[in-house]
């Protein structure tokens, strides 16, 4: 079965606005908090995610105008073209690949995560002392 046809960058922006859900800010901050904290985060990979499909969106959109191009009424296909062509279909099917292939990880990422509330400022509540057993062994 056919995958439905989405308007460009419709699953990067998807992607982008259950990014900005999950952590409660607009993606340009994520961004630059990722992009200022040293250690790899779970942050940064899905900003890294979400760059790599909006990329992959962009190529598609780029190349399926240069086939427009191509193939417009009032130009000749001959054997120079031909080849354009076919690379132009190639790149735009490699990309689709890449396109789905990030959005069904990234999706799966996102979906198993949840925003959680603020954590509890109240340290846990001290386990009670421990009382001596009513049991104890005699010595001799």
């Amino acid at each position: 079965m056919p995958q439905p046809v989405t308007p460009s960058h419709a699953v990067s922006q998807l992607v982008a606005t259950r990014i900005e859900a999950l952590y409660g800010q607009p993606l340009a901050e994520l961004q630059a908090f990722a992009d200022a904290t040293p250690e790899a985060t779970l942050l940064a990979a899905l900003i890294g995610a979400h760059g790599d499909l909006a990329l992959a969106e962009r190529n598609i959109a780029f190349q399926l105008q240069r086939l427009r191009e191509l193939t417009a009424p009032d130009q000749e296909i001959g054997r120079f073209a031909a080849g354009h062509i076919l690379d132009c279909a190639r790149r735009i099917a490699e990309s689709v690949a890449t396109r789905d292939a990030y959005a069904k990880s990234t999706s799966a990422v996102l979906g198993g995560l949840r925003r959680v509330s603020a954590p509890d400022t109240h340290p846990p509540a001290l386990p009670a002392p421990a009382t001596p057993t009513a049991t104890t062994s005699r010595t001799r």
